[in-house]
């Protein structure tokens, strides 16, 4: 990519970071972001050409102790903080735009919630409520927060009212008959039971899964 340099400063700064390894030079790349990129990965992946996903990682390990850092694996993603983590606010400002458009599982076959929000909108909630581009993650990094934090993207279907079947009315002038008669007789006592579907009961109902586990 191509790498805006703007001073001889970030010169001296690229030739630093080429010296360093590890954390340390991860370190001083979050601490770059921070001074001289307003604290955003994404503007420091533009003007020095350091990987953002690299700067987000310097920024995590800012916040570990030297001890933390020693002993965290050094392979993989196993040692990165995850951004709704490193920003408590963030996830919760997260959970307040997407509950109000969430869905759980209907099967009740897993804890997963689905919304119809895309990573891009809720990009764009957040910017209403403050958050500035430059301290937001970008939009393939929001899907992967949304994941994490057990959402998936699923259009949300309204319920379907049942066809009237051909008996009803025929049910219906049943059960008025009935119950006028009933009601006149005083050694009948009267009980109203709404019921709308089957439920198997025992250890199989709904999967073997508890509604309000």
């Amino acid at each position: 990519m191509t790498v805006g340099i703007e001073s001889e400063s970030d010169e001296l700064l690229l030739l630093a970071a080429k010296q360093l390894r590890g954390s340390t030079r991860r370190i001083f790349l979050a601490q770059v972001c921070d001074t001289l990129c307003e604290g955003s990965p994404r503007k420091t992946e533009q003007r020095f050409g350091w990987g953002r996903e690299t700067v987000e990682k310097g920024l995590a390990d800012r916040a570990l102790t030297a001890q933390e850092r020693a002993t965290r694996p050094s392979s993989g993603n196993k040692g990165r903080v995850a951004w709704e983590i490193r920003d408590p606010q963030m996830a919760i400002d997260i959970r307040l735009i997407a509950e109000p458009r969430t869905q759980s599982d209907p099967e009740l076959k897993s804890e997963r919630c689905y919304t119809n929000l895309s990573a891009a909108e809720v990009l764009t909630a957040l910017q209403e409520k403050g958050y500035t581009l430059a301290k937001l993650p970008s939009e393939r990094t929001m899907r992967d927060i949304l994941n994490r934090m057990n959402y998936r993207l699923k259009r949300i279907q309204k319920g379907k009212p049942l066809k009237k079947t051909e008996a009803t009315d025929a049910i219906f002038e049943n059960v008025n008959a009935v119950r006028s008669s009933a009601g006149k007789d005083p050694n009948t006592l009267e009980i109203s039971i709404d019921t709308k579907t089957k439920v198997k009961l025992g250890k199989y109902s709904q999967g073997g899964k508890n509604q309000n586990r």
